[in-house]
Formats: structure tokens, C-alpha cells, sequence
């Protein structure tokens, strides 16, 4: 198998996105801006409840680490996605379209089962709240990945959303192993508010004894940190990471490492849709970093991109369009 840049490990979702009312959130007993966990027949009775009440929006490939991992493809990396899908449509349509965006994946992903999927549920004022079904994805084994591009991939990137399955972690702590063993840098994210606030624990193990690169949000870092000021969370989060990275919404970005600390602007635009908005960020950033460039040249670059995911609906740009604005920033950068 041949090398890659970017070896990932995160869930497989099929996102059924929607447009809804703060009281429809309400109604449902939902917390807005999070993501819960239910059951198939519970997931199944809101996806009807939504097609009957509100509006659709169409469904996307999604998954936290796999949007990751379309960006940085997109953009000229080279990238691995490690999950776990079911022998079913759904399962097909999600490979398939990591295929297609550039990125290999391995037939080990494919097992029996039901592919998992994800309600996005868009309010008005274009904050996501997300309600998944994680189907066979729940129970990503060492056994459904394929260890081999590690062992010279450049980065391992890990989702703070695997801190809920007992085996998914084991796999990420086998894959930690790995990348030690051969000198991977390690990157994670925290992913989302509900897994501070109900899986701290599972966090707590994929960040181990530390990683190269954390990223969260501004409400993540405050939580996970049980701190009230963004500069007291830093410093508790720089004990975890040699890199920090804070995205903090239309402000733009706060990156610390272990020589200095600064922020990088906003981009004004029309939010719409802020679902993948951080994990585009994500791979936009890791794909700068190993393309060579700075981490303030990084953040600039990832702030462009994300700040047009949150333009639109779904949590990915169209392929070409990555390409496209990173070819606007270098532009504007001469």
C-alpha cells in the first residue's frame, strides 16, 4: 500500500441533514449546538417526524474525522480513513465517496451490519445540533483497520467522538503505539460539548500522555479544562499538547506552541450551516503544516476554508472547490 501523509481514525456517518425550528430542538428534548447518542428505532421515528414537519436539505458522507481527511486530500494531500461501515447501500455510498474525494480506505472497513447515521439538524441562526445513530461504527475494532499506512504516514488523527466505544479506543491506543514506534506526530480534536460533558473519561485515555496538535473549539476548551477564561484553559491545555489550536467561531483562531502565542482573524460571511465548519479547519490546517507552511499560515488557510463550509449546507466543499481557495490565499498572499 502506498504511503500517505495523513493516516485518520473516526466514525462512519451517513449525515440526513435538516432546516428546523429552535422549537422543534425544544419539543425534542435536544440540546442545541451538541451531539447525543440514541437507537435505530429512535432515530428512525425522528427522521420521519422531520420529513413530515421540516425541511430537508439533502444527505452528505460525513463523520468528523472523515471531513478531516477530505479537506486535506482535497487540497493536495494524500490522505488514509480508517472506520467501520456495513455491508449495506449506505455503507457503499460512504466508501465510495472517500474514494472519490481521493482518500484510501481498505475492505477491512466493510463488515455485517448497519451503516451509522447522523440527523443535522440546522437552526436559524445556523447553529448544528446532531443526533446519531452510530449503527456498526459503534463497535470499530483493531480488526476493521488496517495498521500498514501508519507505520510512514506523517500524522495520525484521532476524533474526541471515538471516546464513547470501549474498542474503538483500544484500536486508537494500538495505533498511538504505532505511530510512536515510527515517528507519526499525533493530532486530535475533542470533537464536541457532549463529550466533554458525558465522556470525559474516554477523552481523557485518546489523549493518553499527550499529542503534537489538539484542536476544540472556545465552549470545548473551557469544559474540558473547568476554567472560565480562554488564557487559563490554554495553559492547562498546553500540559496535553506541544500545539494548541482554539477556533473561536467568526473570530477566527487562537494557536499556541511552545514559542508563542497569537490569534489569526475571521473571515466575514453568511453563516448558514455551521456542521463540519472544525473539521474542515482541521485537515485544512494538518495539510499547510506538512505542506511546509507555518502554523499562522496554516490557521489563515484554514479559516478561508472553513469559513465557506459554514457558507453552505453540508459539511463538505465540493472537491474542487478546496483547491480553488487555496489557490485564492496564495493569491492574496503575494
Amino acid at each position: 500500500m502506498a504511503t500517505v501523509d495523513l493516516f485518520a481514525i473516526g466514525n462512519a456517518l451517513i449525515d440526513q441533514e435538516f432546516k428546523v425550528s429552535d422549537d422543534f430542538l425544544i419539543q425534542q428534548n435536544l440540546q442545541k449546538g451538541t451531539m447525543q447518542l440514541t437507537d435505530g428505532e429512535t432515530q428512525a421515528n425522528l427522521y420521519n417526524n422531520l420529513l413530515k414537519t421540516q425541511s430537508y436539505k439533502g444527505q452528505a458522507s460525513g463523520g468528523s474525522a472523515a471531513n478531516t481527511t477530505v479537506a486535506f486530500s482535497a487540497l493536495g494531500g494524500s490522505a488514509f480513513y480508517a472506520c467501520r461501515v456495513g455491508n449495506d447501500e449506505l455503507g457503499s455510498i460512504y466508501l465510495n465517496g472517500l474514494n472519490d474525494a481521493g482518500i484510501t480506505t481498505s475492505t477491512k472497513s466493510i463488515s455485517e451490519g448497519v451503516t451509522g447515521t447522523c440527523m443535522v439538524l440546522v437552526s436559524e441562526d445556523s447553529e448544528r445540533t446532531m443526533h446519531t445513530y452510530l449503527g456498526i461504527t459503534a463497535e470499530l475494532t483493531d480488526e476493521q483497520i488496517d495498521f500498514t499506512p501508519l507505520n510512514t504516514a506523517k500524522w495520525l488523527y484521532i476524533e474526541g467522538y471515538l471516546s464513547t466505544s470501549d474498542t474503538a479506543r483500544l484500536a486508537v491506543k494500538q495505533a498511538r503505539e504505532i505511530a510512536k514506534a515510527n515517528g507519526v506526530k499525533i493530532a486530535l480534536t475533542l470533537s464536541d460539548p457532549a463529550m466533554v460533558q458525558y465522556a470525559r473519561q474516554g477523552l481523557n485515555e485518546l489523549l493518553d500522555d499527550g499529542v503534537d496538535l489538539l484542536f476544540c473549539n472556545e465552549q470545548e476548551a473551557l469544559m474540558y479544562t473547568e476554567t472560565d477564561n480562554i488564557d487559563a484553559a490554554l495553559a492547562k491545555l498546553k500540559l496535553l499538547s506541544q500545539s494548541v489550536v482554539i477556533t473561536l467561531s467568526s473570530k477566527g483562531a487562537l494557536i499556541s506552541n511552545s514559542q508563542n502565542t497569537f490569534t489569526v482573524a475571521g473571515r466575514e460571511v453568511v453563516a448558514v450551516d455551521t456542521n463540519g465548519a472544525g473539521d474542515a479547519f482541521a485537515g485544512s490546517f494538518l495539510y499547510a503544516l506538512n505542506a511546509g507552511l507555518n502554523e499562522k499560515a496554516a490557521a489563515e488557510i484554514a479559516v478561508l476554508i472553513s469559513s465557506q463550509v459554514v457558507a453552505q449546507f453540508g459539511p463538505r466543499l465540493a472537491v474542487h472547490q478546496y483547491a480553488e481557495l487555496l489557490n485564492t490565499f496564495n493569491q492574496e498572499a503575494v
